[in-house]
């Protein structure tokens, strides 16, 4: 599926996905024109699924970060649709995982302090339909945050 010159371009392209096709091609050993065709393919099949802008919250002034984990009430046949349905309708929750086991949801949140998220927890989290149970876990650091694949 993968070739030695695909994964060189991608390992390239995510070590520097803001830089320009030549630069990138001169760096992958290949020509403009091949790097160009690669990417297409590599889009078309799905690796490649897009382009990111990555935004630092907290210089945007949310300074908390809170992971909820979620057990939802299973006796009711809608309760994940509704409570994911409802979930993505609050625009703190960045994201929404689903697990096997114990845990049944966890949503990442941010809030700008500790003020604002007791608000946002009490009004629109507590809220969220067929919880049964909701633990809080407060972020104090992030330790590594990497999505590069080892190719």
């Amino acid at each position: 599926m993968l070739d030695d010159i695909d994964r060189r371009i991608l390992r390239q392209y995510q070590a520097a996905p803001d830089e320009g096709h030549a630069a990138l091609a001169a760096r992958c050993g290949v020509t403009a024109t091949t790097l160009a065709r690669r990417l297409d393919r590599l889009r078309e099949t799905g690796i490649l699924k897009a382009t990111r802008g990555v935004i630092d919250w907290a210089v945007l002034g949310y300074t908390v970060e809170v992971s909820l984990r979620v057990t939802l009430d299973k006796s009711m046949p809608q309760a994940f649709d509704e409570f994911l349905a409802a979930a993505r309708e609050v625009p703190e929750v960045l994201e929404i995982q689903t697990f096997l086991g114990q845990v049944d949801v966890r949503l990442s949140v941010i809030a700008r302090d500790l003020s604002h998220y007791q608000a946002l927890y009490r009004d629109r989290l507590l809220a969220l339909p067929h919880m049964t149970d909701v633990e809080a876990l407060m972020h104090v650091a992030r330790l590594k945050s990497d999505e590069t694949l080892p190719l």
